[in-house]
C-alpha cells in the first residue's frame, strides 16, 4: 500500500484533519490549536498550497493582517482517499 506523502506526513495530517473537520481556520488558531510553530505550520502550508490542497486567503481584521485557509474540493478528496486507505489497511488487518 503506497501513502501519499503529501498527507502521510504527521504534522500535514494533523492539518488536513483539521482543516476537514471545522472547514477553514486562521493561521494563528491552528497554530495554537496543533501545537505548532509559525515557520513549521507556514512550511506545511506552502507546500500543500501548491500541491492545491488548500486555499489561502489574506485579509486584514480591525488593521491586522489575517490568514485563512480551507481545503479544496482537491485537498478534501486526497484526505478523504488517505483515511480510506488506512480503512483498508485497518480492514485487511482482520481477515
Amino acid at each position: 500500500m503506497d501513502f501519499d506523502t503529501l498527507v502521510h506526513q504527521p504534522t500535514r495530517l494533523q492539518i488536513f484533519a483539521y482543516l476537514y473537520r471545522h472547514d477553514e481556520a486562521a493561521f494563528s488558531e491552528i497554530v495554537d490549536e496543533l501545537d505548532l510553530t509559525e515557520g513549521n505550520l507556514a512550511s506545511h502550508m506552502n507546500k500543500l498550497a501548491e500541491a492545491d490542497c488548500v486555499d489561502v486567503e489574506k485579509q486584514f481584521v480591525d488593521d491586522s493582517p489575517q490568514t485563512t485557509y480551507r481545503l479544496t474540493d482537491h485537498g478534501r478528496e486526497t484526505f478523504e482517499d488517505h483515511v480510506g486507505q488506512l480503512e483498508a489497511l485497518i480492514e485487511s488487518l482482520d481477515e
